[in-house]
């Protein structure tokens, strides 16, 4: 029987993780379930970095209607945006491997309790427990 798979924030599809009613937080099932998601969508935004090289390279073209070059320019540029986030949630999700591997994975790096497998679905580069989050985020619309 096939799972129905399910998207996370990030808009990455994976399956579900069907935790039994006495499984120790973060067993070595649960690591490797995050370790598989992590590098599956690693391998997702490393595989667009290529394509849009790729584009780039095929699509450039000296336009001699300055309008058609701004138009260009302003794609690639939209496009460089993307792959600068893309490249910064690459750097964000090696962290989440390093403390994968460190076994600190799950846990909250504010207060230390589990941060939960369906949050970590959720967002599998999540450092903070939800309370702590809803903390962090007032405080920082405080600060204005």
């Amino acid at each position: 029987m096939t799972e129905e798979r399910q998207h996370n924030a990030e808009g990455y599809s994976f399956e579900p993780y069907k935790a039994g009613s006495d499984e120790e937080y973060m067993n070595p099932d649960q690591e490797a379930h995050f370790r598989e998601i992590l590098l599956d969508w690693k391998r997702s935004l490393m595989e667009e970095v290529d394509r849009t090289v790729h584009h780039m390279q095929d699509e450039a073209t000296n336009f001699p209607d300055p309008n058609d070059r701004a138009t260009q320019e302003s794609e690639f540029s939209l496009e460089l945006r993307t792959r600068d986030r893309e490249r910064k949630l690459i750097k964000k999700i090696d962290e989440a491997l390093d403390r994968l591997d460190n076994h600190d994975y799950g846990y909250c790096e504010a207060c230390g309790v589990e941060i939960g497998i369906r949050r970590l679905e959720a967002r599998p580069t999540a450092t903070l427990c939800i309370d702590c989050k809803t903390l962090d985020e007032i405080r920082e619309k405080q600060r204005g």
